[in-house]
């Protein structure tokens, strides 16, 4: 599918009613209210606090795809990127007919709509859902077992979002997208399974590596059979986690929402149209293994403290994402105060050689958090502008 075309279609059937990170059903019952006209849409559970858990059904092929968004609360842009998919589909004249005539598509959007409201990963009993797929000790785990079970998809996408923090390998460039196919086992074996998810990854990627090249990664492959996607790839349906990621200055992830829809687009035209046998997976493994080079902001060249010798240091700082009054505000704090010359920043200052100081005068230390620092008598802001 031709990325002009993507582009175009991105661009006239984005759903403006959603955007940055926080999205809950709050968000989505008005899409909903708008969809229900023209797709099943089924509440199909509901979550520890009584929220309820929507399934979306599109399309009439032999093909089914299941597809599961907001396992963890916090992790939005797929999301949002699954609506402006629904409107694409919808539109009769986006040519996209072959996707719907060959694939059934079943859509949960927030799987975890308690973690949604609270801004969290885990859900309302402090529970990682995506490390429950054996025990289903939770209620929403349970519901994605039984879709799991009735639907009996020929694939699975696991939507989910990645921190700032991850390169595509160990450089400088940003994993703004990471896929993996999860393993089957603790040898991690190149399965017929894991290789029929492998040939899908490999058109994403060459789809997105003419948006942004060596842009992307692949997750860490280490085996954990209470992860859903391992669980799910063990009973030998091919499963495809996707990780949205940051890209320059895209705190909203709104251009790495496009990046996701490009790669629903890209994958489900190609499975619509392809007989997906695995043959073709080989081009998977030059998708470099996501390294941990970024901070959100690295102060270089730091006067050491507390010596009187010309050594200087870094300062890596992270931002912490806080839910405050309803949107999400990125809140600085120190996390490493060493050498990071191995190391990149999405915000880089030099201090030249200088103390860098807090609010009163004292050394920066590991911990601190502060929408400022102090060098040479100047406020510097590290706030995002």
């Amino acid at each position: 599918m031709k990325l002009e075309v993507i582009k175009s279609l991105f661009l006239k059937h984005k759903e403006s009613r959603l955007s940055h990170r926080y999205i809950t059903n709050n968000h989505i019952k008005p899409l909903l209210e708008n969809l229900e006209k023209e797709i099943v849409i089924e509440v199909i559970g509901t979550s520890v606090l009584d929220e309820s858990i929507y399934g979306l059904k599109i399309g009439e092929g032999e093909k089914c795809i299941l597809m599961w968004s907001q396992m963890h609360g916090n992790e939005s842009t797929t999301t949002k990127a699954i609506f402006d998919l629904l409107n694409s589909l919808l539109d009769k004249d986006s040519n996209l007919n072959h996707i719907l005539e060959n694939c059934t598509l079943y859509i949960i959007p927030i799987l975890n709509p308690d973690g949604a409201n609270a801004y969290t990963r885990i859900n309302a009993n402090q529970v990682d859902l995506n490390r429950d797929a054996q025990n289903l000790t939770q209620p929403e785990s349970k519901v994605l077992r039984d879709v799991f079970t009735k639907f009996k998809p020929h694939f699975c996408y696991n939507l989910h979002g990645q921190r700032t923090i991850f390169s595509a390998g160990n450089t400088n460039k940003l994993a703004s997208v990471s896929f993996l196919a999860p393993a089957q086992d603790q040898a991690c074996t190149v399965t017929p399974n894991r290789k029929r998810a492998m040939e899908v990854i490999a058109v994403m990627d060459k789809a997105l590596q003419a948006i942004i090249p060596n842009g992307v990664g692949v997750y860490d492959d280490a085996f954990n059979l209470n992860c859903v996607g391992d669980a799910f790839q063990c009973e030998n349906v091919p499963t495809i986690l996707f990780e949205a990621g940051h890209c320059k200055d895209d705190y909203g992830r709104e251009v790495t929402r496009e990046l996701i829809y490009t790669s629903y687009l890209a994958s489900l035209d190609y499975i619509a149209k392809n007989d997906v046998t695995g043959d073709k997976h080989e081009a998977y493994f030059n998708i470099p293994e996501n390294g941990k080079c970024f901070y959100d902001i690295i102060i270089r060249n730091v006067k050491a403290e507390n010596t009187s010798e010309e050594k200087s240091t870094d300062i890596g700082i992270l931002y912490q994402e806080k839910l405050v009054d309803n949107r999400i505000e990125f809140l600085p704090k120190v996390d490493k105060v060493e050498n990071l010359n191995n190391f990149y920043g999405h915000k880089e200052f030099d201090a030249k050689g200088l103390a860098v100081l807090d609010g009163e005068g004292i050394d920066i230390q590991v911990g601190y958090e502060n929408v400022f620092v102090i060098i040479n008598n100047q406020k510097i802001s590290l706030l995002m502008k």
